[in-house]
C-alpha cells in the first residue's frame, strides 16, 4: 500500500479541545487506519491518551473571538497557522479545525493560497435530505457580498465536490432565489441565472432557481448563493430542525399514553435523527483553496472529528484539488 500523508488536525480548536479532538483522531485511526498529526500545545495534548498518534508542537492558540486575519498574522506559532503550513509544504494531505472559522479561512488563504483562477473561495456545506444523498450548498458564509462571476465558479466547484463525495456523474445545480422563475430575485441572482443558463457545462446541469423550502428536498444536488444568504438559510434550517425535535420529544412526554407511543416510535425515529445529525457530516470544505481545508463546527464531538477525518481522507485520495483546478480553468 502506498504511503499516505497524515492529516493536520488542530488539536486546540473547538469547545471541547483537546480531549474530543484526540478521541476523534484515535477513533478514525482505530476504525479506518486514518493517520492524524495532532497540532497544538504538546503539554496539554499529553494530558490525554493519544495512542500512537504524533504531535506537532504549536505554542499559541487562536480564540473564538479573535480577529481572524490579525490573529493569523500575529500568532505565527498558532495551531491553526501551523496546520495550514503543513499542508502548504506537503507534509500533510489536509487540514481540519473546529476552531475560529474566520481564522481557519484566513489561514487557508494566507498560508496555502487560492487555486489559480479562483476569484473567491467558498464554504461548501452538506445539508441532509431524507432517503437521498445530501445537498451541497455554497457559499455558506465566506463571502457576504458576491459578484455573478463568483457564483458561477461556486457552481463549477460545488458540482465537482458533489460528484466526488456522492458519486454523481452530472450534478443538478440550482440557484437560491425567492421564486422559481428566472425573472425572480435580486439583480445578482438574475445576472447569475443568465450566465449559468448560457454556460452549457458538461460537468453539471443547471436547473434554474429553487426556493428555501427546497433545501431539504431532492430537487437539486448543489445550491448556489452568496455567503450572507447561505449562512442565514443554514442557521435557520439548523434552528428549525432542533425546534422540531424538541417539540416532538415534549409531545412524547406529555402523559402515560404518549410515553407508551414513544417506546414504539423511537425505534423508527432514531435512524432519522442520525441522518439529520450534523455530527455525521464532519464539517464544511473551503473550496477554491490550493489544498484541502475542512472547517468543523465549534461544538464538534469525537464523532464529528472522526467523520471529518474520513471525509478529508476520501477527498485527498480522489485528488479533489486537481479536479477543482480543471473545473475553473
Amino acid at each position: 500500500m502506498a504511503f499516505e500523508l497524515p492529516i493536520a488536525l488542530d488539536a486546540m480548536g473547538g469547545d471541547f479541545a483537546p480531549k474530543e479532538i484526540i478521541l476523534g483522531a484515535k477513533k478514525a485511526f482505530d476504525e479506518h487506519s486514518i493517520a492524524s498529526l495532532l497540532v497544538g500545545d504538546e503539554s496539554k495534548i499529553s494530558e490525554f491518551d493519544r495512542g500512537s498518534l504524533s504531535v506537532f508542537h504549536a505554542s499559541e492558540v487562536i480564540a473564538m473571538d479573535e480577529d481572524p486575519a490579525k490573529a493569523i498574522r500575529n500568532k505565527k506559532d498558532s495551531s491553526l497557522a501551523r496546520c495550514a503550513e503543513l499542508v502548504k509544504t506537503g507534509k500533510c494531505s489536509a487540514t481540519i479545525s473546529a476552531g475560529n472559522t474566520g481564522a481557519a479561512m484566513a489561514a487557508a488563504l494566507l498560508k496555502i493560497g487560492r487555486i489559480k483562477g479562483v476569484s473567491r473561495p467558498a464554504i461548501a456545506t452538506t445539508i441532509p435530505v431524507l432517503g437521498h444523498h445530501p445537498l451541497v450548498m455554497l457559499d455558506s458564509g465566506a463571502n457576504a457580498e458576491c459578484q455573478s462571476e463568483w457564483l458561477v465558479q461556486f457552481a463549477q466547484m460545488g458540482s465537482v465536490y458533489s460528484s466526488i463525495r456522492y458519486g454523481i456523474d452530472r450534478p443538478k445545480v440550482a440557484l437560491l432565489s425567492i421564486g422559481e422563475e428566472s425573472t425572480k430575485g435580486s439583480p445578482l441572482v438574475k445576472e447569475t441565472h443568465k450566465k449559468l443558463a448560457e454556460l452549457n457545462s458538461e460537468t453539471f446541469e443547471f436547473i434554474g432557481n429553487v426556493e428555501g423550502r427546497d433545501l431539504l428536498s431532492a430537487v437539486a444536488d448543489v445550491v448556489v448563493t452568496d455567503g450572507f444568504t447561505g449562512n442565514v438559510a443554514l442557521k435557520t434550517l439548523e434552528g428549525s430542525v432542533k425546534f422540531f425535535m424538541k417539540m416532538l420529544l415534549n409531545i412524547m412526554n406529555t402523559n402515560e399514553e404518549t410515553k407508551k407511543a414513544q417506546d414504539i416510535l423511537l425505534n423508527y425515529l432514531l435512524p432519522v435523527a442520525d441522518e439529520l445529525d450534523p455530527e455525521s457530516t464532519g464539517g464544511a470544505m473551503l473550496l477554491g483553496i490550493d489544498g484541502i481545508s475542512l472547517i468543523s463546527h465549534g461544538s464538534s464531538s469525537s464523532k464529528a472529528i472522526s467523520s471529518a477525518l474520513r471525509i478529508a481522507h476520501d477527498l485527498s485520495n480522489a485528488n479533489i484539488v486537481q479536479r477543482l483546478k480543471e473545473a475553473v480553468s
